[in-house]
């Protein structure tokens, strides 16, 4: 029997539940700090995780702890022999990284490995600027999770986490193993990560479909829009002499392609390339439905950003940027992809 660790989840959101209640499950020590209205529903329901496998775990409400402080969080801790944790999970949004890295200091200390799981790229470089102490660690969540309600988390695609290469992640990837979530070490991960922002490109096209993922994707016309966005931002990385790192079975440069062959093809290679059940749908989809403000700026914002670096211009990711806030204001949500296809290729 491995010792249980200590894991601290910074940001109780979808992904942030899921893993730290997979980590609970597995018999670790798991501390949420969100926001009252989750601790509220985990506090009357406890954790249920379903996967796409059909895996199901629950977690009882006394097998965890939960609170909205770092303050709270840190007398608990204190109260029980420490403060710093053996592995502080960062799961919030990409704008609330430099806020996040403030708060979470007196958790961390000389040997705490401090997991970025967030989408977009550079948060763990915020994050090892303000915390000399611990060991901060770029990682990619491959999947998506939906929030269903009564503490229900659903892992509805296929993936494996990865995470930077780095000596002390060694026990924390056994720790995750042990919970079911294998962690594979790369070195190289800011192509890891550009990697992860191609797949995420389809986040605000599924926004703005209303569909559940694999119902959009099965469209032609998503899939076309989704490859006019991505061959934009591989034009740019290759600019950059950026050479994003294989997160599917194809090569990254391969996928605008892919994604152009006709729906009874596409149904077959689309398997091979990933699994996605019925449930799923993009975590912007969600934040639309919650009223919040999503991360399209930290995905196809990041890649008009390095567009602009370059001297160039990113248009189709620039109007799907604008296309997601005008929706946060109210704006129209549920575009067919024949409209966003016409829509975007005046852009492009």
């Amino acid at each position: 029997m491995r010792v249980p660790r200590r894991v601290t989840v910074f940001g109780a959101g979808s992904v942030g539940c899921y893993l730290g209640g997979r980590l609970a499950a597995a018999g670790n020590r798991v501390t949420f700090i969100g926001r009252p209205r989750v601790g509220d529903e985990l506090a009357g329901h406890g954790l249920h995780l379903t996967d796409l496998y059909g895996g199901d775990h629950r977690v009882e409400p006394a097998d965890f702890r939960f609170h909205t402080s770092v303050e709270d969080c840190g007398q608990d801790a204190a109260a029980s022999g420490g403060v710093a944790a053996d592995v502080v999970i960062v799961s919030v949004k990409s704008a609330d990284t430099h806020e996040t890295a403030r708060r979470i200091r007196p958790l961390v200390g000389p040997n705490t490995v401090v997991l970025s799981t967030q989408n977009g790229i550079g948060n763990a470089e915020v994050l090892r600027a303000a915390l000399a102490d611990g060991i901060v660690l770029a990682a990619m969540v491959p999947f998506n999770v939906l929030r269903r309600g009564g503490g229900i988390f659903h892992q509805g695609s296929a993936g494996e986490l990865e995470a930077q290469s780095h000596p002390a992640l060694d026990p924390i990837a056994a720790m995750f193993a042990d919970a079911g979530l294998p962690i594979r070490a790369r070195k190289n991960f800011d192509a890891v990560q550009w990697g992860k922002l191609l797949l995420n490109l389809n986040n605000p096209l599924n926004a703005l479909s209303g569909l559940p993922l694999r119902e959009e994707l099965a469209q032609r016309s998503y899939r076309t829009v989704l490859a006019l966005a991505q061959a934009e931002a591989l034009g740019v990385l290759e600019a950059r002499g950026i050479r994003p790192a294989r997160v599917t079975v194809l090569p990254a440069r391969w996928l605008p392609r892919v994604l152009g062959v006709p729906d009874p093809l596409f149904r077959v290679l689309g398997r091979r390339m990933l699994e996605i059940d019925p449930m799923a749908r993009s975590s912007m989809w969600e934040d639309l439905e919650a009223g919040r403000r999503t991360e399209v700026d930290w995905i196809s914002g990041e890649v008009v950003r390095l567009a602009e670096k370059s001297g160039l211009s990113a248009p189709v990711n620039a109007r799907l940027v604008e296309l997601i806030r005008d929706a946060e204001s109210g704006g129209k949500r549920q575009w067919s992809g024949e409209e966003l296809l016409a829509h975007l290729s005046v852009s492009a």
